[in-house]
């Protein structure tokens, strides 16, 4: 059997190539998909600065099941204790402050961040001396190269760098120039005592030297054992995270976008696999018939498919890793680019998510083999060569029972979305699914769906369409299996680019217009150099025509909760200005009294942690720091802006820059254009200060908001391309095995374009049937996420999204029908006949 399958290889070019195709793409795309799944679980970060080091011990950035987002300092004496531990050679406190070094009031920088150190550390690089000497007294600092370059400073020359609000003058000692391309950012080098008191005291992380002969993971193990869960130690490419914090946080994003988007790669793959290997199959069927006729037995027919099956399978598998890890790759630097992650991350793809891609593609080309080649091998030959001309059974138990239950998770996961309305990325995992869940519902249903409707369209077909129209309308009626196999694939390409697309554009209107009515400020002070000193804020509320001021600082925590850690947002204020500075109608309690342990928060979070005005509210800040606030307002509920208010005097220490970066100012009212200028005047006296209205602050939002917009869009992207060439697939090898249909028509009268022209009117009744078809599907995350994030049953976002999605569907019918048909039909109709 096998010999024969090889020899009549060639009768069925078209069919193998469209199934090595979907099991090729395939592969790639779910091995991609792992690689980013590998790469989020794993998390590791190539060392930068500290390089040099082969062990850092450093805060740990997890508390609990959550993970912090700014630093978690650790107690200077660790690097005492960590000295002295067997076989450490050297142990190198580290720290890093912002510190920028300024030339007529702005960063000779730019944009671009610069951080300042203590002179221990510059080993670690290595940043070795050009020029000068190290620093010695508390008034000394050494530039990096590159910084003093675009200072113009050389050493004894002076130099004001900002650290912590406040421009201080430094002697500059010397010039460093760092070894190779481990440090992104500009660096300062102080006294290591200086430059911990900059740094509050505490410091980052202690990088660890082994002595000679010893090895890096032996001094890791010695150096856990001494400080038990004080601190991490991390060796390896893990080093990188002790100097990137942030990174962490990062993980939870990759990991949710890697699973609900690899989840839904994997059934589309599966469906697409499948559907394809059901149609060549299904198109062999005059071969399977002729074969039983002649002898063959069911096992034997079932061998061969199933041998067939398994070589081309393996092929596509093993071609498709390399792609696949390409494809990984891509996505991961999409991310990157987003700012989803830091650049230093290392990008993982090992052997789980190549065997994971080698598993879906085999398992889904076995499952249709199984289905389609288990009919097609114990048809009786009589009945067989009956039904080889047009397959008309599709309906099973088995069948029903899978269309029933992706019907069911779909519609399961719109109720949770609408019902549960839990905003965040729990909302998209819910949503982003349905569609998928229920557009393959309706795929498995097509035949029997698109019988029943291309009944309906018939009246206005046949009356405007002619003798094409009732040919076509003849055609799609009998051969409704057929019709359906090139339906299906659209319905999942319209309800996923829809659903998507219009989720994306109704979270960016109702994020950017919650924001815009938030904010009440007419002016924002932004600082590039760290962050405000105490005092600023108080100079704007002196400026006559300002009518109030409030330091504004974002973050992220955790509130404790008995059954565990809630994540929240973080947003700290000044008591004096937070009322005229942002909406948040009080319902209880007073703003004013935001001062030292308070904090204010909606209705709605009040009730889910059970607390009212008075009672404290266990917190952990984004660096770990444990805090009971006493609750002193709460404010009406904004889904779009839920978050906990706390004096940014509470709230800023524990940031990474340590001091508020905003200052919203409110123009009193009936206030001339003046008071731009006077606020202008005190952005000029205060080093790195810029003036901008208060539409900054939405437009920041807006940026925050296309973090994930681009890896979003990239993956989708992704989904539909399979889903296109899927369809591009199934319709050429539908086409092109009609061929013998359409000379026989040519001979009978019949002319080319009467032929086209029947199967332009055939495209229209799989567009129309898949258009309605992939709508519901899209409904189904459509609805419940515009429900929840406006209460408008109609997405936000140009209509124009919805009719290219449809419009471009319907070019690829006609190009994937029409095109082929067209060059196959300049052969004579009769050799046409005789070769099919």
């Amino acid at each position: 059997m096998w010999r024969l399958a090889l020899r009549t290889v060639k009768f069925r070019r078209t069919s193998l190539a469209a199934t090595f195709l979907a099991m090729f793409l395939g592969a790639a795309i779910v091995v991609g998909c792992g690689g980013l799944m590998e790469t989020g679980v794993r998390m590791a970060a190539a060392p930068q600065r500290l390089g040099g080091a082969p062990v850092v011990v450093t805060g740990g950035q997890t508390y609990r099941s959550g993970t912090l987002t700014e630093r978690h300092r650790i107690d200077p004496a660790l690097a005492g204790e960590v000295a002295r531990t067997d076989g450490v050679r050297a142990a190198v406190p580290d720290v890093s402050v912002p510190a920028t070094v300024i030339q007529g009031g702005k960063p000779v920088t730019g944009e671009s961040a610069s951080y300042g150190h203590g002179w221990a550390s510059a080993r670690l690089t290595p940043y070795a001396l050009t020029a000068g000497n190290p620093p010695v007294t508390a008034g000394e600092a050494v530039l990096d190269a590159g910084l003093a370059r675009r200072a113009g400073v050389r050493p004894g020359a002076t130099v004001d760098i900002v650290v912590r609000g406040t421009a201080r003058r430094f002697e500059v000692s010397g010039i460093a120039e760092q070894r190779g391309d481990h440090n992104p950012h500009a660096a300062v080098f102080f006294t290591d005592g200086r430059a911990r008191a900059l740094a509050g005291g505490r410091i980052d992380s202690v990088a660890v030297l082994p002595a000679p002969g010893t090895s890096a993971a032996a001094v890791a193990d010695a150096v856990r054992a001494a400080i038990g869960d004080r601190a991490e130690v991390l060796t390896g490419e893990r080093r990188g995270l002790a100097e990137l914090p942030g990174t962490l946080a990062g993980r939870r994003t990759i990991v949710v976008l890697a699973a609900v988007f690899g989840s839904s790669v994997v059934l589309i793959v599966m469906f697409g696999v499948a559907s394809t290997l059901g149609l060549s199959l299904q198109q062999r069927a005059r071969e399977m018939a002729l074969l039983r006729a002649v002898g063959a037995t069911p096992r034997q027919l079932h061998r061969m498919i199933r041998t067939e099956t398994a070589a081309l399978s393996v092929a596509s598998v093993l071609l498709a890793l390399a792609p696949g890890h390409a494809i990984g790759r891509l996505l991961f630097e999409v991310l990157t680019s987003s700012g989803v992650t830091e650049p230093a991350v290392v990008y993982h793809a090992g052997w789980l998510p190549m065997a994971v891609g080698a598993a879906v593609t085999v398992l889904a080309a076995a499952g249709a083999t199984w289905f389609a080649g288990r009919r097609a091998a114990r048809t009786e030959p009589v009945a067989a060569l009956a039904e080889a001309t047009v397959a008309t059974r599709w309906f099973g138990p088995a069948r029903l029972l899978s269309a029933l239950s992706f019907l069911a998770g779909g519609l399961a996961l719109a109720v949770v979305t609408a019902t549960v309305r839990e905003d965040g990325p729990t909302l998209a995992a819910t949503a982003g699914p349905a569609s998928v869940l229920f557009g393959i519902g309706l795929a498995l249903l097509a035949p029997g769906l698109t019988k029943a409707m291309v009944a309906l369209l018939g009246p206005p077909v046949r009356a405007l369409s002619g003798p094409s129209g009732w040919l076509a309308l003849r055609n799609a009626t009998i051969a409704h299996v057929r019709t359906a196999g090139a339906v299906a694939p659209i319905v999942l390409l319209i309800g996923i680019a829809t659903g998507t697309l219009y989720m994306q554009s109704t979270e960016n209107h109702a994020s950017r217009a919650s924001y815009d009515e938030n904010i009440l400020a007419d002016y924002v002070l932004d600082s590039t150099t760290g962050g405000f000193a105490p005092g600023v804020v108080a100079q704007a509320r002196a400026i006559p025509g300002v009518a109030a001021a409030s330091e504004f600082v974002t973050g992220r925590g955790f509130v404790d909760r008995p059954d565990g850690p809630a994540g929240t947002d973080l947003r700290g204020v000044s008591a004096e200005g937070v009322r005229q500075s942002l909406d948040l109608p009080v319902v209880a309690g007073s703003l004013g009294a935001l001062r030292g342990d308070t904090v204010a928060l909606s209705e709605k979070q009040a009730r889910a942690y059970g607390v009212r005005v008075g009672d404290r509210l266990p917190l952990h800040l984004g660096d770990g720091t444990a805090l009971r606030p006493t609750v002193v307002a709460l404010y009406a509920d904004n889904p779009e802006q839920r978050y906990l208010t706390l004096p940014a005097a509470t709230l800023a220490p524990h940031t990474g820059d340590g001091l508020p970066r905003q200052i919203l100012v409110r123009a009193a009212s009936g206030a001339g254009p003046e008071v731009h200028d006077r606020l202008a005047a005190l952005a000029a006296r205060v080093p790195g200060t810029e003036l901008d209205d208060s539409s900054s602050l939405a437009g920041r939002n807006d940026q925050i908001q296309q973090i994930l917009v681009s890896a979003n869009y990239t993956i989708v992207a992704m989904i539909v391309g399979y889903a296109a060439i899927t369809v591009v697939n199934t319709l050429v090898s539908v086409t092109r095995n009609r061929s013998a249909e359409f000379g026989l028509q040519r001979l009978t009268g019949a002319t080319r374009a009467q032929v086209i022209g029947m199967l332009a009117v055939e495209g229209v009744l799989i567009g129309a049937v898949a258009t309605v078809l992939g709508t519901l599907a899209a409904a189904t995350t459509v609805v419940p996420y515009t429900l929840v994030k406006s209460g408008s049953w109609l997405p936000a976002g140009s209509p124009g999204i919805y009719l290219a999605i449809v419009g471009g569907s319907l070019l690829l019918v006609f190009g994937a029908t029409l095109l082929p048909s067209w060059r196959g039909m300049r052969d004579l109709a009769v050799d046409t006949v005789k070769t099919a």
